[in-house]
């Protein structure tokens, strides 16, 4: 909990006194801008709350691709109408709600297995779901004022350490590397966000590899970035050949088996 209130904090601070034209700009998520993205985190936390989904029956727009998509979208859709303030100050409200709430559950509740966007999980990774996603979306709106932070605290490792979960199931699943194949992901970032992650191919499975097994084993390819790209690519919020361009990626020994794990990288959606 102390992470989520991290990083809607920083989201509010970001956000505070925003211009209308700061509210409308564009962020890495297609169709949804500055202002969206707190729709979205007010939504999500509203629907947590027990709210039902406001009713909205005119066209979601061409970003809206899939089913999921289509249940998180009214909720934007019918603040679109509203003022930057007017959202900034409902984003407050909830998510103070919402902390007040948590904060109230016994351990038994805390535990207790339910419905989660990762299936039926205890509510303590629910939370760490909710830290993640509310993260990632600080980031969105942060790129797109040009106003880095909220990075080398609680909510961006804890966040971090959710792309770094997924590399098995993108190195041995999506990019289907071979035995025998050592991915290692040089991570760039401030205190916990730093961090080496190896991932070895043996027997068709994908696994983490750990101290000196991790040290010691000679990499296939090296992938090189920042912790906030690393991010990026893990939730697609943009791709390989854009870091290159900009020189935000390196590649280091067998860049073929790298491109390959690179385009495989958009776990999340």
């Amino acid at each position: 909990m102390a992470a989520l209130q991290e990083t809607w904090d920083g989201t509010a601070e970001v956000c505070a006194g925003l211009s209308t034209t700061e509210w409308s700009l564009p962020t890495a998520c297609p169709g949804w801008d500055v202002k969206d993205q707190l729709s979205h985190l007010i939504g999500i936390e509203r629907a947590i709350m027990g709210e039902a989904a406001p009713q909205w029956d005119d066209p979601l727009g061409d970003h809206v691709k899939n089913e999921f998509a289509a249940t998180n979208e009214p909720w934007i859709a019918v603040r679109r109408a509203h003022g930057g303030p007017q959202v900034y100050a409902e984003f407050l409200e909830v998510t103070r709600r919402r902390l007040a709430q948590e904060a109230d559950k016994s351990e038994e509740e805390w535990a207790a297995v339910g419905l989660s966007p990762v299936g039926q999980r205890p509510h303590a990774e629910f939370m760490e779901v909710r830290v993640f996603d509310s993260w990632v979306h600080e980031q969105d709106v942060r790129l797109a004022l040009d106003r880095p932070g909220g990075m080398g605290n609680r909510a961006s490792a804890a966040s971090l350490t959710r792309v770094q979960d997924a590399m098995p199931f993108v190195v041995g699943k999506q990019a289907a590397c071979s035995d025998g194949t050592v991915v290692r992901f040089d991570v760039a970032g401030t205190g916990d966000d730093a961090r080496i992650v190896t991932i070895a191919v043996e027997a068709g499975r994908a696994r983490p590899l750990t101290g000196d097994v991790a040290t010691s084993s000679s990499p296939t390819v090296t992938v090189s970035l920042s912790s906030l790209d690393f991010m990026r690519l893990g939730c697609g919020r943009t791709t390989a050949a854009q870091l290159e361009a900009t020189r935000g990626l390196t590649l280091s020994g067998d860049e073929a088996v790298g491109r390959r794990v690179l385009a495989a990288m958009n776990f999340m959606f």
